[in-house]
């Protein structure tokens, strides 16, 4: 069994045909999916869909591109949607400067903001940066400090100065589609040296379709592809990466109950 540890089941290109989305994420072999969310309104939808299907999780956060229209969103009403039994996760957020949608000021309290409801919380911290990685280590290492919390780099597609840092502060890191690409040798590299029991795999669908499948709609089916092809750069079955990284969803996700 693999798990997609980051996926977007109610975005347009799944939301139009998610029980046919799911029925061939399962037929793959894929049997838990985490559904993330990106801003407030798309709480409810979210753990809705994860109340309705019992291999599917729910995250609740806001992603860095719409810090500002979150500006002033306080602890309290995530540490209030956190306390339902389907949300596993605070996310996703973080750092965003490639595309700047947000302010950088409003994106670095917002992130400090869910940090400290995941270590309220217990609940992984899913991290989201592109072009950004000296303030999000900065934060990430600054927060540690003022105490642990549980959090994870999702699509890791940093540097490998980037990925010892986080896994020094004990982060783990998810690889998306993004690994198969030709172009992606600097991550493939990384990919072989992250240890066993920090690592996951995700599609980020529907967004970043993972070779064979470029040019399509991500579906949380081609986890199944992203794995087979992580397996092979790290010299493993694709049975053993799928049991250490379902392993890994189910250590670091703990409130998740095995369907």
């Amino acid at each position: 069994m693999l798990i997609d540890s980051h996926c977007h089941l109610n975005y347009k290109g799944l939301v139009e045909d998610q029980v046919g989305v799911l029925a061939r994420a399962r037929a793959a072999g894929i049997g838990g999916f985490l559904n993330i969310s990106t801003r407030q309104r798309e709480w409810a939808e979210i753990v809705a869909t994860a109340e309705r299907e019992a291999d599917v999780w729910a995250s609740i956060g806001v992603h860095p591109h719409e810090a500002d229209g979150h500006a002033d969103l306080g602890e309290a009403a995530l540490l209030e949607a956190a306390e339902h039994p389907r949300v596993i996760a605070i996310g996703e957020t973080g750092l965003d400067y490639y595309y700047d949608r947000s302010d950088r000021a409003t994106q670095q309290a917002l992130f400090r903001t869910h940090i400290r409801v995941a270590r309220s919380t217990g609940l992984p911290l899913i991290v989201h940066t592109r072009d950004a990685e000296a303030d999000t280590l900065a934060i990430l290492a600054d927060e540690m400090e003022q105490g642990a919390y549980p959090a994870l780099i999702h699509c890791f597609t940093a540097s490998a100065d980037f990925a010892h840092a986080v896994l020094d502060l004990g982060l783990t890191i998810s690889l998306s589609g993004i690994v198969t690409f030709k172009n992606a040798k600097d991550l493939q590299d990384i990919a072989t040296k992250v240890p066993e029991d920090r690592l996951l795999v995700e599609t980020d669908a529907p967004f970043l379709a993972p070779v064979p499948h470029r040019g399509q709609v991500c579906e949380p089916a081609f986890t199944a592809d992203t794995a087979r092809f992580v397996a092979g750069l790290r010299g493993v079955t694709a049975e053993a990466l799928a049991a250490s990284t379902t392993a890994n969803f189910f250590r670091l996700f703990s409130k998740a109950v095995r369907p």
